[in-house]
């Protein structure tokens, strides 16, 4: 009997690609977070997230004064994460994902990771010095551990810009 050749089996699908989540906070060390992620990101041809958390205003004497307070701290969010993402697209050559979220940082950080299943890691720096590595840092280890569906990278906050791109 003569063997009948076989089609070669179709092309995979193409995997998406991988997405970097930063969360984005007034520290230095986000600074590591974000060009650990973007160095990552160009090498994996990946993509960066950001994620701006406006935490709650606690003024609520006049309610017309908090709500004055609210959209200024919207508006500070929106111009800090446009900033960054220039600094995205200078690094990576493509346009980070944005998410702005009003709340807790720790539970819209959740939310999102819930939400977006197109996150596959989340890049934190840890605090300098010597002693707690963050308030974020801390409360993810000790708290969301099983609410976390990838992995999470913790980069120094010491390193170097240079460092870190001898690393990555």
């Amino acid at each position: 009997m003569r063997e009948v050749p076989r089609a070669p089996p179709p092309p995979a699908a193409p995997r998406p690609p991988r997405v970097f989540l930063v969360v984005v906070d007034d520290t230095d060390e986000m600074r590591n977070a974000l060009r650990f992620a973007c160095r990552r990101a160009q090498k994996t041809q990946g993509r960066v997230a950001l994620l701006y958390v406006v935490e709650p205003v606690e003024f609520l004497h006049w309610l017309g004064i908090g709500r004055m307070m609210e959209a200024e701290a919207r508006a500070a969010a929106e111009q800090r994460v446009q900033t960054l993402a220039a600094e995205v697209f200078a690094q990576t050559g493509t346009m980070p994902t944005i998410h702005i979220r009003e709340g807790e940082r720790a539970d819209e950080l959740v939310k999102v990771l819930q939400e977006d299943p197109t996150v596959s890691l989340l890049v934190l720096a840890t605090a300098s010095g010597a002693g707690n590595p963050g308030p974020l840092v801390s409360h993810l280890m000790s708290h969301l551990g099983r609410r976390i569906r990838i992995p999470v990278t913790l980069v120094p906050g010491e390193l170097s810009l240079e460092e870190i791109d001898a690393l990555t």
